[in-house]
């Protein structure tokens, strides 16, 4: 790590962010949700009525502060530069794969290690996928796979995204234009301004120290650096300490909120995952990051992410939540119909095109 060389201050970085995470949870979030970018953007997505799915509608003030806290650590440390580079098109479909994945699973990597401190086995499976998925893309790039040089551009390029999130999350605190989930997970959420702290937060603790779910894994496979391993660690730790002392921790497959246990699914989509963020250059909660540090390319992903979003709803792509029979409505599996299975799939064939087809300078 360029400014962080401790693997204690590394672990001690982690544990802020999983105190935050537990904050968040115990204040009104979702338990084993708290603070998951894929989807907190999907939530968001459906505010904007960019999907009609009434139970995910409603914007995220964690998702504002996480880009608005990497902008003004960056701006602060003069870490900030606005940057552009190039294969826009294809930055932007591995931010829409991202997301298909993520909500195959139902949760991004983030979330996926909240589960995991929750004792929600089924996450553990998932890790199964988003490490293979890493070395799958950690392979692509043993092989030459570059999306290419950023360069720097004109200073208020970088602006534009957190400056386009904070006018959403004005708009949804000041007007009545934007959905709001009555029930379901887009309906348990914190006070606005506890949310934007929460994010503010995570977003320049995650700016200081790097944090990448996806590159901690690439690391360890191309240099045997635990580094930002090391962060995810003190995040798992704390959060499964919360998780203990409150109730929240059920060792089990069944049961688990917001989750299913179609195994082979949530292997493929979190493989999606994984693969997509080390082509990317990060996971969707380091594309914030960057994208607050002024990295258009990073952007342009977040779109990815946000557009993807819509699609998994609009088009029926996201798995259901398994949910236990009550005395108005049977038991639910949960997982993916033919539609989601079909788009991993194909998420999963295009990932490899990208990644291993050789480009005309490699030929």
């Amino acid at each position: 790590m360029g400014n962080i060389d401790s693997k204690r201050k590394l672990m001690m970085y982690g544990g802020v962010l999983g105190v935050v995470g537990a904050l968040l949870a115990l204040m009104g979030n979702p338990r084993n949700m708290a603070i998951c970018i894929a989807c907190f953007i999907r939530d968001t997505a459906g505010a904007m009525k960019f999907h009609q799915a009434a139970v995910v509608q409603y914007v995220r003030p964690e998702i504002v502060g996480i880009v608005l806290g990497a902008f003004i650590l960056s701006m602060a440390t003069r870490e900030y530069r606005s940057t552009a580079g190039s294969s826009p098109m294809i930055r932007f479909l591995l931010g829409v794969i991202m997301m298909i994945g993520s909500l195959a699973f139902l949760g991004c990597p983030l979330r996926m290690v909240i589960r995991m401190a929750a004792g929600d086995l089924n996450a553990y499976v998932a890790l199964i996928g988003f490490g293979l998925g890493t070395v799958t893309g950690t392979v692509a790039l043993k092989r030459g796979f570059s999306l290419g040089r950023a360069y720097e551009t004109r200073a208020y390029s970088g602006y534009i995204l957190p400056s386009f999130l904070v006018v959403v999350l004005i708009a949804s605190v000041a007007t009545g234009v934007m959905a709001v989930s009555e029930k379901g997970p887009g309906s348990m959420h914190d006070p606005v301004l506890i949310s934007l702290a929460g994010g503010l937060a995570f977003g320049m603790v995650s700016q200081r120290c790097r944090t990448c779910f996806a590159g901690g894994f690439r690391d360890l496979f191309l240099m045997r650096n635990y580094d930002l391993l090391t962060i995810i660690g003190g995040f798992f730790v704390v959060m499964l300490i919360y998780n203990m002392a409150s109730g929240g921790f059920r060792l089990s497959f069944d049961g688990q909120p917001v989750a299913h246990s179609q195994h082979l699914w949530n292997i493929l989509g979190m493989y999606a995952v994984g693969y997509a963020a080390v082509l990317a250059g990060g996971c969707p909660l380091r594309q914030l990051i960057l994208a607050g540090q002024g990295s258009s390319d990073s952007a342009v992903t977040f779109l990815g992410l946000f557009v993807g979003a819509a699609c998994c709803h609009n088009f029926g792509f996201a798995a259901a939540a398994a949910a236990a029979a009550t005395e108005t409505s049977p038991a639910v599996a949960g997982g993916l119909q033919g539609a989601g299975k079909a788009a991993v799939i194909v998420c999963i064939a295009v990932l490899f095109v990208i990644g291993f087809v050789p480009r005309k300078e490699q030929i």
